[in-house]
């Protein structure tokens, strides 16, 4: 008898009580949704349609927070400095990226002691990382500007960011210290899923190294570097840390993100709705810019 009700199969789950339990696991993270992302998202674009000051009456204005964006030279010129600063330092993270992990992907004594010192800056947080940064640039305590002045590139020590150019190249330089690590990372796990029999396969054929790159390596690693791409992408067009603490958003205002002008436009000037228009602006932008990451996925999911 003990054997018989040794091998009876476990009775299945009631389709309701199913149910009933998938909606108490899901329940949880429905709230933490609603609460900290679709209810600020709803109010945000209430608060776009109208005249929000910090204190005082509201006033409903349709869409002319929307209107005044694309008329704002401030705004526009936010917008552009966003853009530039993105493609600048998206292309110099994949440059010093691509060197680091061609560096570190080879088996050699010490391999995971450097790629632990390359990827430990990525731990620390961006703010601390501007203050750092910040006191190496300082035109009296600094270390750079010293160095500069005793290879004899600079005549004394400058103020990198007096200059907008010389404050977007200090602001780069800066973030790439701090992010090429993580990408490094994503690079070489994309370039260690490859299957070594294809890389011997390319080798036996005769291909050169920068024919197997182009022709089997960079194709294989499609998806790696579009996941790479779009959040380095994403990160940047919400710069913030960095100039705030770095630039100030000087000189002359030349170095204002479209984040920047949102908390200034929220939180110095106090309008609310003209602010919330520019983050649902931003956040339209930012929903684009994952489509293009999904297509890509899909594109070689079908490929």
């Amino acid at each position: 008898m003990s054997k018989r009700r040794s091998r009876e199969l476990p009775r299945p789950v009631p389709l309701a009580t199913g149910r009933l339990a998938g909606i108490m696991f899901v329940t949880p993270s429905l709230v933490l949704v609603g609460l900290f992302f679709l209810a600020p998202l709803g109010l945000t674009a209430w608060m776009s349609l109208h005249d929000w000051p910090l204190f005082g009456p509201t006033h409903y204005t349709g869409f002319e927070n929307y209107r005044q964006i694309a008329s704002d030279p401030s705004s526009r010129d936010a917008l552009l400095f966003t853009v530039k600063y993105t493609i600048v330092v998206t292309i110099a993270i994949f440059g010093v990226a691509s060197v680091l992990t061609y560096l570190v992907q080879r088996s050699m004594r010490g391999a995971a002691l450097i790629r632990t010192a390359f990827f430990v800056p990525v731990v620390i947080g961006f703010a601390a990382s501007s203050l750092l940064w910040s006191w190496l640039y300082n035109t009296e305590v600094g270390a750079i500007p010293a160095l500069l002045n005793w290879a004899g590139l600079t005549n004394g020590p400058i103020d990198v960011m007096a200059g907008s150019t010389s404050a977007l190249i200090a602001v780069v330089v800066m973030v790439t210290w701090k992010t090429a690590g993580f990408t490094m990372v994503l690079l070489l796990v994309g370039l260690q899923s490859i299957p070594q029999d294809l890389l011997d396969a390319a080798n036996v054929d005769g291909s050169r190294r920068w024919q197997t790159l182009r022709h089997v390596t960079l194709p294989l690693m499609r998806r790696t570097i579009a996941l790479a791409l779009i959040l380095s992408v994403t990160g940047s067009f919400l710069a913030f840390d960095q100039f705030y603490i770095m630039t100030h958003g000087g000189p002359n205002n030349s170095t204002i993100t479209v984040v920047y002008q949102i908390v200034r436009d929220a939180f110095v000037l106090f309008r609310l709705g003209y602010a919330g228009a520019l983050a649902l602006m931003l956040l339209a932008v930012l929903i684009v810019l994952n489509a293009i990451q999904l297509w890509l996925f899909r594109e070689r999911s079908q490929a």
